[in-house]
């Protein structure tokens, strides 16, 4: 079994965080990417890291930041859940409440 899965939502957000940054440096959004995906196998082998945000959502989801990004996933989940992959500048209570 795989140790994190994504919603379709999640992929999403990923492919069009990486799209916008290639925009400037492959690279770079290569090395985001990466970072991303280290993040995921982290929160898949020690859950529960970050915090719940009751002001933008009250589903069992917690937050983890990444650079400008709030990665929101399903601890609880097997195997754990990515959600969604937002800018912290976004709407973010806004989206969530919208999927």
């Amino acid at each position: 079994m795989k140790p994190y899965e994504f919603s379709p939502d999640a992929l999403n957000d990923l492919f069009e965080i990486w799209q916008r940054i290639a925009e400037d440096s492959v690279a770079l959004a290569n090395r985001v990417e990466t970072e991303f995906y280290l993040l995921f196998e982290a929160l898949s082998k020690m859950p529960r890291q970050g915090h719940a945000r009751k002001d933008l959502t009250n589903r069992p989801v917690l937050f983890f930041p990444l650079h400008s990004f709030l990665v929101v996933y399903q601890p609880d989940a097997k195997p754990l859940r990515i959600m969604a992959v937002l800018r912290g500048r976004r709407d973010v209570k806004k989206i969530l409440k919208g999927r």
